[in-house]
């Protein structure tokens, strides 16, 4: 049982807190200000689970005693609420999603104050709110009137089970990231943003940010800059007809020293030449083949691990250089809208390309080799024709591209360069025959917004037959969703079919109109969310320009990993628009962004429904408590690192905490004296290393370092009221209601929430003796004890001294001695 009341505790600070506004930030802009954010949660049905009690305990602990120590901080929360979830939810259930949305979020509320976070409740949003949304459209038609939102029809994921289209970050392997259900390829109009123009800027911004390396390296990956050459292979027809034209085909590549060996270009089905130049015997076999890929999604054409697929055209181009006809094939793995739509097939020096000649029989031509190798590899033999005796190199023997850089051969005056050598040669003289240039290309796509489902912000745009796109006027914002709709997907959206929605006047000519049908991705409403909590209250704007240049950017961002090219990028994206727009000072929305781990289920595996192993914070906040659950998530391992659940863990701090409450009752009902020299030399040290370690995120540590001191304190007859009142003060980020109702039974008035943060004495913080490694050539051979920051040639003296050490280096020169003060001495003979 445990030694006190925690319910009557833990409810009693809550209400207190919250009756004091004591969490809020201060119209005080005189203090330092320090802004941090939480990803704020989707608000599901499931309620909070103990991933984002993680995330926020380790937010409030740096809110706590960023307060603590003076600063003024902003830490708001608020509600992801618009999205597919929610209307699936509607569906099944027949609730209105923005019945279950509330009750929701109004469980979500209940569980975050349970646990005593310190939000910021009164700058709380809601995305599905009118009052919000109304800014998103707002956001849209800056976006639209600056050309960066437009409509275009395009090759789209499409998912059958959640009938809309998705983002190309949003499909996992192929299949819906939501539902799991395979993904499809169709041509659709759809409203499009211009995130490809800031390709450069957000992957410069990158070397600006404090950002784990592993998301900057995903979101490089992601933008894929190239730097290359575009190559223009014409044709010279024979022609049949006065129809038939001459045609050209760009390609991109990265290694135009491998030009020689081209053996086809391959088009992708979509390419619109294809319908241009196949021939008559092909033109049935390219036909299906086109339905065919249509089937398939990106990343199942894309993907490195499946068999690639093509078919030829019957068409040819001829070689820049050697004017040798290259037959031009389509194959699926080649994306319409990524480059040119083209590329260069060269087997021997690309895997994928060496695949897809070994099985279509296509001549594999070896230009580029090592240092003493020369010839020409076949497909599907794994030997090299032409070279001499002792000139089979790797991919000769083991049958595979050589894809490195290297000199080349077999490539008419190119022939004997490097790689490097040759890339500059190629490229001036491919310009001066007009057949080619420097180009940058990129993997990254514009964002595709349209989504054909109800729960979202309605775009705002009108059409009209006479004056075509008419953007809806800002006063007659926001564009509502309506409430006469059936949410069941039908590969429409839902507002097609309301009665009350479509028919308006035109803005321009006063004619009649329809509005446009598609809803927001529900990535565009978190992209500038932590803009409005600066000023979530203001009618007039999307945020306020003098409170977000005061507050922003964030300083602290905390969430998870797997946004790392969707919210995280796409905030990125937004804010720089904001800041060409002059409505923002910044460019950079999150200046240091902090990951944290998974907790996994008892046994190490990732918690679901299915397995059985769900925690459920509830439960576990009315077993052991709010300040149990919270330090204990704290304490399970690194911050950022995967840690699987422990119940007999939280029944450690359990007991720690119960401890607490009896030494600091011994304090307060005994005349203890102040802590004797030991035990306030262990509190320096622990009040430095609670501090460091909550700035480094290393909570683990830090509840170690007060496990530690309170053992020795609880044993010592000594450490008073004012022990015990710096060890609430370090206690209280951490577990912040047991902290206050003690902290108040030292008879203080103020909240411990006010209170200054502890100092150090530096001086109390060492060690007034260490143990001193002595090391003969890097090898142990004996220690010393000496006094902390001893002299090093003093040091140096006892070092060669000493008995054990004297046996190695007797009859030896001693070359140099390096001393590491405190740690470690060693001697060098």
């Amino acid at each position: 049982m445990r030694k006190y009341d925690y319910r009557k505790i833990e409810s009693k600070w809550q209400e207190e807190w919250e009756r004091n506004g004591t969490t809020g930030a201060e119209d005080d802009s005189s203090r330092r200000k320090f802004y941090v954010l939480n990803m704020f949660p989707y608000p599901s049905g499931a309620g909070l689970h103990v991933g984002h009690v993680e995330s926020y305990a380790g937010a409030d602990i740096i809110v706590r005693k960023r307060r603590m120590e003076g600063w003024n901080v902003l830490f708001p929360m608020g509600w992801d609420a618009f999205g597919l979830p929610a209307e699936n939810y509607a569906i099944k259930s027949g609730v209105h999603p923005a019945e279950s949305t509330a009750a929701n979020i109004d469980n979500f509320r209940r569980q975050m104050k349970s646990l005593g976070f310190a939000y910021d409740w009164p700058r709380e949003t809601n995305t599905s709110d009118p009052a919000y949304y109304r800014w998103t459209q707002w956001l849209f038609l800056l976006f639209y009137k600056n050309g960066l939102a437009y409509r275009d029809k395009a090759p789209v994921n499409w998912c059958d089970s959640c009938q809309t289209v998705l983002a190309n970050e949003q499909v996992e392997g192929g299949a819906c990231e939501r539902c799991k259900n395979e993904v499809v390829q169709k041509d659709l109009e759809q409203w499009f943003l211009r995130i490809t123009e800031f390709s450069d800027r957000l992957l410069d911004g990158l070397d600006g940010i404090d950002w784990p390396e592993k998301i900057k390296a995903m979101q490089r990956n992601w933008i894929g800059r190239s730097e290359g050459v575009e190559i223009v292979f014409r044709s010279e027809r024979v022609r049949k007809s006065e129809s038939e034209k001459d045609f050209s085909i760009s390609v991109f590549t990265t290694r135009v020293d491998t030009l020689f060996g081209v053996s086809c270009v391959v088009l992708a089905p979509e390419h619109p030449l294809v319908k241009e130049i196949v021939t008559d015997e092909h033109r049935a076999t390219v036909g299906e083949y086109v339905k065919q890929a249509q089937g398939k999604s990106e990343l199942e054409r894309t993907g490195t691990e499946l068999d690639k697929t093509g078919v030829p055209t019957g068409a040819t181009v001829k070689h820049p250089f050697t004017g040798e006809d290259i037959p031009v094939w389509i194959a699926d793995y080649v994306l319409a809208t990524y480059g040119t739509g083209a590329v260069m097939c060269v087997p021997a020096h690309d895997e994928r390309d060496y695949g897809f000649a070994e099985k279509y029989g296509l001549e594999v031509k070896e230009v580029v080799v090592s240092d003493g190798e020369s010839g020409k590899l076949e497909a599907g033999s794994g030997k090299i024709v032409g070279g001499g005796e002792g000139e089979k190199g790797r991919r000769g023997e083991m049958g595979q591209a050589f894809i490195e850089k290297g000199r080349l051969v077999d490539s008419g005056e190119f022939s004997g360069l490097t790689s490097e050598e040759a890339i500059d040669k190629m490229v001036e003289a491919l310009a001066s025959k007009k057949l080619g240039e420097k180009k940058v290309n990129y993997h990254l796509r514009d964002w595709l917004i349209s989504r054909q489902r109800y729960w979202g912000p309605p775009i705002p745009i009108i059409y009209c037959d006479k004056c075509g796109e008419v953007p809806v006027p800002e006063k007659d914002l926001p564009v509502l969703l309506p409430d006469d709709v059936d949410f069941n997907p039908t590969g429409e959206s839902p507002l097609t079919a309301s009665k009350t929605f479509h028919d308006v006047k035109c803005p321009k000519c006063g004619g009649d109109a329809r509005r446009e049908s598609d809803t927001m991705d529900t990535f565009v409403d978190s992209s500038w969310y932590f803009l409005r909590y600066c000023s979530p209250h203001d009618g007039e704007h999307a945020f306020s320009s003098h409170d977000v240049a005061r507050w922003c950017p964030v300083d602290l961002y905390i969430g998870g990993a797997e946004h790392a090219v969707l919210h995280l990028l796409y905030s990125r994206f937004f804010t720089m628009v904001l800041y060409d727009a002059g409505l923002i000072p910044f460019e950079e929305p999150f200046l240091k962004l902090i990951n944290q781990g998974m907790v996994l289920g008892e046994g190490g595996e990732k918690m679901s429904k299915s397995k059985g192993n769900v925690i459920n914070p509830d439960d576990v906040a009315a077993e052991h408590g709010a300040d149990s659950l919270r330090m204990y998530e704290m304490f399970m391992g690194e911050f950022e690192d995967a840690k699987p659940w422990d119940t007999q863990g939280i029944v450690g701090v359990d007991r720690f905490l119960d401890k607490v409450w009896m030494t600091v009752h011994d304090v307060v009902h005994t005349e203890r004296p102040e802590a004797d020299d030991a035990l306030d030399r262990l509190l320096h040290k622990t009040v430095r290393k609670v501090s460091e370690d909550i700035e480094a995120f290393k909570f683990n540590t830090a509840i170690s370092a007060m496990m530690i001191f309170l053992n020795e304190w609880s044993k010592s007859a000594t450490g008073g009221r004012e022990t015990a009142g710096t060890f609430l003060k370090l206690l209280a980020p951490y577990a912040p209601h047991i902290a206050e109702e003690l902290w108040h039974e030292l008879g203080n008035e103020k909240s411990i929430a006010l209170e200054e943060w502890p100092k150090w004495d530096e001086a109390l913080t060492k060690d007034e003796v260490v143990t001193l490694v002595i090391q003969v050539n890097g090898k142990l051979r004996d220690s010393l004890e000496v006094a902390a920051g001893e002299d090093e040639e003093r040091v140096k003296e006892m070092a060669l001294a000493n008995e054990k050490v004297k046996g190695y280096i007797e009859g030896k020169e001693v070359k140099r001695i390096v001393v590491i003060q405190d740690k470690i001495i060693n001697i060098v003979v």
